[in-house]
């Protein structure tokens, strides 16, 4: 749910695993398809996460990785992806959130915007939320142990999605010359506090995956 550019479904794809991915943003499939070589690898699904076009049980197992936050009735997205599952099913569910110096420089967009970075569905890392949703489908919850991963991204690449709106903690400022400036004013007060942002790479986060196996 939500397969976007195919992050974790490509590799899942080339280690054997049998994938279907559905997400509501063609153009995130199709950069899935470009990074494939041109070719759906997979079955690729254009479709709503709350109105899923599969049949109850139809997968052995499902992930939702950094996507409930963008969807409003998540509830409801968990109850679908619950009900494509068979019985006995796992579902894993990693709900996203910044660390280190992206979350702060998300704080300060927010503060020179004047703007909430409050997401329209979960609220970032909203686990606690997530165990009460998904313990009311009769699931049970499981913390996976945390490991470690290394952002592959520099900040300056992070700055820039804040220019081209990528964020949705940036949509709430549609004017591009608005963005525009206010990504300046951001690279301005990063760039004071923690030296040039190109240099910050391979930044280690902790993250944690949430398991719910759904009753039998």
């Amino acid at each position: 749910m939500g397969v976007g550019t195919g992050q974790v479904a490509l590799p899942l794809h080339r280690a054997g695993v049998a994938v279907v991915g559905l997400d509501l943003a063609r153009p995130m499939m199709e950069r899935l398809i470009r990074k494939a070589g041109g070719l759906a690898p997979f079955p690729l699904v254009h479709g709503d996460a709350t109105r899923m076009p599969f049949a109850d049980g139809a997968f052995g197992g499902a992930y939702v990785r950094w996507v409930l936050h963008l969807i409003p009735d998540w509830r409801g997205a968990l109850r679908e992806v619950a009900r494509v599952v068979r019985p006995g099913g796992v579902l894993l569910v990693l709900a996203g959130g910044y660390g280190g110096i992206r979350s702060e420089i998300q704080e300060r967009f927010a503060e020179l915007a004047g703007v909430s970075v409050a997401p329209p569905g979960l609220m970032w890392s909203g686990y606690d939320e997530m165990d009460e949703a998904m313990a009311a489908l009769g699931a049970t919850v499981r913390q996976l142990p945390p490991h470690t991963e290394v952002g592959r991204d520099s900040v300056e690449h992070f700055m820039s999605g804040i220019v081209h709106n990528r964020y949705s903690w940036t949509w709430k400022v549609r004017d591009p010359t608005m963005l525009a400036g206010l990504a300046d004013d951001v690279r301005a007060w990063a760039e004071e506090r923690y030296g040039p942002l190109d240099r910050y790479r391979d930044e280690p986060f902790e993250i944690s995956w949430r398991a719910y196996d759904l009753p039998v």
